[in-house]
């Protein structure tokens, strides 16, 4: 038998992954709470005891959404560790595979913010972060390449990733990761790249299955 404890994590998780689902494929502003009780399941008087404004939803969305793709980022920096240009390329691949996939409709951080304009609401904020994280990681990268000016680079790889987050399913047909990866290595042309590869062998990504983002 449940527990009442048990029964509210699953009440807010069916309600989390629904409007999850909504929020993603539809956009914030045109799904309501009524769509997200139909969906879920859930009634409404549930639905606000766990998140008590559409605002504390969206956060919620927002940042499921940030954790999950850190970790995926940081499981190919992972099977890749030791070799940093190796680290990048894998990182460009496993982007390019995900705008590659069906479904895809773009950054959530991107997508939602864009519907507000207001810089103080929370999807306004957790974008700023999620793109202030990305930065930080990719310029630390740099900087492990050895380019002579990483926080340049890094901007501009964090400009190519955020690119192809918005291209709308140009790149599905096209060879999504040979661009990025081509891209990568001519803005790091010119540079004396000075990987120092571990000596292990890196592991294989194997085709991981990833919901869009």
């Amino acid at each position: 038998m449940k527990t009442a404890h048990v029964d509210e994590l699953d009440t807010a998780e069916r309600v989390l992954t629904a409007a999850s689902h909504l929020f993603y494929r539809h956009g914030v502003r045109a799904v309501g709470v009524e769509w997200i009780v139909t969906e879920s399941g859930v009634a409404k008087t549930s639905l606000y005891r766990h998140f008590h404004t559409k605002d504390d939803l969206i956060a919620a969305f927002l940042e499921r959404e940030d954790r999950e793709f850190w970790m995926q980022w940081d499981q190919v920096v992972n099977d890749n560790a030791g070799d940093p240009l190796r680290e990048l390329l894998a990182l460009l691949d496993w982007i390019g595979q995900r705008v590659s996939r069906d479904g895809y409709r773009g950054c959530p951080q991107i997508n939602v913010a864009a519907e507000f304009s207001d810089d103080e609401h929370p999807a306004r904020r957790i974008r700023v972060r999620h793109k202030a994280a990305m930065y930080e990681r990719l310029s630390a990268l740099m900087r492990r390449i050895g380019a002579r000016q990483p926080d340049d680079v890094a901007h501009q790889i964090a400009l190519l990733i955020d690119g192809a987050f918005t291209s709308d399913g140009r790149l599905q047909h096209v060879g999504a990761t040979r661009i990025l990866q081509s891209a990568a290595r001519a803005l790091l042309g010119g540079e004396p790249v000075r990987a120092r590869p571990s000596g292990a062998r890196p592991k294989s990504q194997g085709q991981r299955q990833r919901r869009p983002r």
